[in-house]
């Protein structure tokens, strides 16, 4: 990397300055953008749809027509219904088989299952979310914790919503914590039965969509006990509710009501009071008990046996992630086709400025598109593996793990942004982002949620973050203690830095250097990495070190140890799923071919990655990273550069996510407010071609002030 060897001792020159630029490929100091470039809008589109474009445009195609869309003049109990409807439409659409054994009629395409369910965010969110009840929760749960037998029996009428089902894990009193669940499930040798119980009102199944109205069966998840002995929590197929709709006998609930969002579910709680069902109704896949009450598994350890349990429904998290990730270009669509039209404050030739035109809102909306291009790679990669794994091409225990790992990590990351994403679009929307005929409002509603389904989106990063520290624990699982303590020492010291070169840069570059040449150390490829990759690294190190007397504590006190450093174990996390989201971002790249469009998302991708850089600069500063002139360049480049090449962009970027009107359904994104600025204009036009407009007060006190 070429260096200027006096730039310590004096100010930059434009001679420097230019060199810096053209070495670091970028424009002259002014900001301006030189090159004329268009995008591949079609090509990027399909690349973006991914390995399962097929399913993607299918579903697509479904939600364009007005039965699959939500009807905003609807109350709780007619939204109920018609999402009711909705499911036997998708039936009859052939959309919802495709994960499902050939057995049964699927076609057993897994990555093609979840992209399509990804979609149908687009028509109504609380359709997307019952279909998952019924698909991805209850009749997936039977297809992989049950068997053949279990197959045969069930799930023909799950698929085809003759037996509408609730996937009853969640208590009151556990949520994240199954396996702490209350509900139990006792064998008795007498009668060859399971008795489910629920003990006390903390166990009751609690937020269970189909469990208010129109679920007739349910997969229960209770403790297991058998000969005295609790085998931990396993999943048993319950019938609910007979032809009538009423509660059998032992079983009874309430409706949870009128909800936050998502108010086409009809969500509700489950009690059990000694109902008994067959002992073959246990989901034995990963456990059984014969009719001795004898206890078998081909996992021998219960807490791996739990996690792989759990591991099979993974699915969930998987299609959240990408179910944001689709709201997300949603909501920007909306905010940047409005943006690019709607016209505010006079600028310096007296016309109105588009709303885009101003830098802040392009702060505003510009990372985040270029953040929802981030989660829409790592999701496809996320995708990928989640299909290698189920279709069993990839299916070993450190693949699981993997991918379990994975979902931990992406889907607190997509749905917390999606809330933030569509309030920011809400906003920059101003009043109009707030009428329900642009949607934006009610999307952030049926979303909000998505936070803490499938999992709290904190309870799951502090898993990422525990699988972190195990392996890095596995790289000195013979090293001495002093070992250990060398190696953090040398992440937190100059070694790192120095093997990287970022201390060095930091400490040879003045704080009087130019900006284009303090940011061309750091803007390539490579040095975004070394930036991201060592935050991410010298965290889990720092924690290793701190939680690294664990082992040897009890219970109580190494609890409480790991609680003292809580919050660094999800901000490591974090920071590791954000590295993801650029890594697959990163390598999108390599398969652009067009040369516009990869210069475009290269500048996209750029602010990604300088955006958490800059969003974690106190980070950097204290752990020497970052000179605080380079920390300052950084968000100078970012404002002074990239905002303004990539604003000509913005629209095309968002076309390339290829939602059509109907998807849209957003009076503001239609064009309408291009109409109302051109006809203000022509009005204005027409009084000045008239001689008919106004004296400004203004400009006739103006008048008397220059005849004095």
């Amino acid at each position: 990397m070429t260096q200027l060897t006096d730039s310590t001792t004096r100010p930059a020159t434009p001679a420097d300055d230019a060199a810096a630029a053209s070495a670091a490929d970028i424009a002259p100091a002014t900001g301006e953008v030189n090159l004329p470039l268009a995008i591949d809008v079609a090509a990027l589109g399909e690349q973006l749809l991914g390995q399962w474009a097929y399913a993607r445009k299918h579903a697509r195609e479904l939600m364009t027509r007005p039965e699959f869309q939500r009807d905003p003049d609807l109350g709780k109990d007619a939204h109920r219904e018609r999402v009711l409807g909705q499911l036997h439409k998708l039936v009859e659409a052939g959309s919802v088989h495709r994960a499902f054994p050939k057995s049964v009629g699927g076609d057993e395409d897994n990555g093609g299952n979840i992209a399509s369910f990804e979609e149908l965010v687009l028509g109504d969110p609380s359709m997307q979310i019952k279909a998952g009840v019924q698909w991805g929760l209850f009749a997936a749960a039977i297809q992989h914790l049950g068997t053949d037998e279990h197959h045969a029996k069930w799930l023909p009428d799950a698929l085809d919503m003759t037996t509408p089902g609730a996937f009853a894990m969640t208590e009151t009193g556990h949520g994240s914590d199954v396996a702490a669940a209350g509900t139990t499930a006792t064998y008795d040798e007498a009668t060859d039965e399971w008795v489910i119980h629920t003990p006390f009102r903390a166990a009751w199944k609690d937020y269970l969509g189909n469990a208010a109205l129109h679920a007739k069966a349910a997969v229960v998840f209770a403790q297991l006990i058998t000969r005295g002995v609790n085998h931990g929590v396993h999943a048993i197929y319950v019938p609910i509710r007979d032809e009538n709709g009423d509660f059998l006998p032992g079983i009874g609930g309430e409706d949870d009501g009128l909800k936050g969002g998502l108010n086409g579910i009809d969500n509700g709680r489950l009690h059990f009071t000694n109902v008994r069902v067959p002992r073959t109704n246990l989901l034995n896949r990963y456990g059984s008990v014969d009719e001795n009450g004898v206890y078998s598994s081909p996992i021998e350890s219960p807490g791996r046996r739990f996690f792989t349990m759990l591991g099979t429904l993974v699915q969930g998290r998987i299609s959240l992630d990408g179910a944001c990730t689709v709201a997300s270009k949603l909501a920007l669509t909306i905010a940047i086709r409005y943006g690019t039209e709607r016209r505010q404050f006079a600028g310096g030739e007296g016309e109105e400025v588009v709303l885009m035109d101003y830098q802040r809102h392009q702060r505003r909306l510009l990372p985040r598109l270029a953040q929802t291009y981030a989660m829409s790679f790592a999701h496809e990669v996320f995708l990928e593996k989640f299909d290698a794994v189920f279709s069993g091409r990839d299916d070993t225990d450190e693949s699981r793990q993997d991918l379990e790992t994975l979902a931990a990590a992406l889907k607190p990351l997509s749905t917390w942004a999606a809330l933030d994403i569509i309030q920011e679009a809400r906003e920059a929307c101003g009043g109009q982002g707030f009428l329900a005929e642009n949607r934006l409002v009610q999307m952030r509603a049926d979303l909000d949620v998505y936070a803490t389904f499938e999992g709290d989106n904190n309870v799951l990063l502090q898993l990422v973050a525990k699988r972190l520290l195990t392996d890095y624990s596995k790289k000195f699982a013979k090293a001495d203690a002093g070992a250990l303590a060398g190696y953090v020492a040398d992440q937190v010291g100059d070694r790192a830095f120095n093997k990287s070169g970022l201390r060095r840069l930091a400490q040879n570059v003045a704080d009087f250097g130019s900006t284009a040449r303090s940011v061309g150390y750091v803007r390539d490829t490579e040095s975004q990495r070394q930036l991201l990759t060592d935050r991410v690294e010298t965290m889990v190190a720092e924690l290793a070190g701190r939680l690294r007397g664990a082992s040897k504590m009890g219970k109580r006190e190494a609890a409480e140890l790991f609680n003292r450093h809580q919050n660094e174990l999800i901000e490591a996390a974090r920071a590791h799923g954000e590295l993801l989201q650029w890594e697959a971002f990163t390598e999108a790249l390599d398969h652009v071919e067009h040369a516009g469009t990869k210069t475009v998302l290269t500048w996209l991708r750029d602010l990604f990655g300088f955006t958490l850089i800059e969003k974690n600069l106190a980070w950097y500063l204290m752990h020497g990273r970052l000179s605080a002139h380079r920390a300052q360049a950084i968000t100078d480049y970012i404002d002074g550069r990239l905002l303004p090449r990539l604003r000509p962009h913005a629209r095309s970027l968002t076309d390339a996510f290829l939602l059509e009107d109907a998807h849209i359904r957003a009076e503001i994104a239609t064009g309408v407010e291009a109409q109302r600025q051109e006809e203000a204009a022509a009005h204005y036009a027409e009084l000045r071609s008239r001689g008919l407009t106004p004296i400004d007060e203004k400009d006739l006190l103006a008048g008397k002030k220059s005849r004095r």
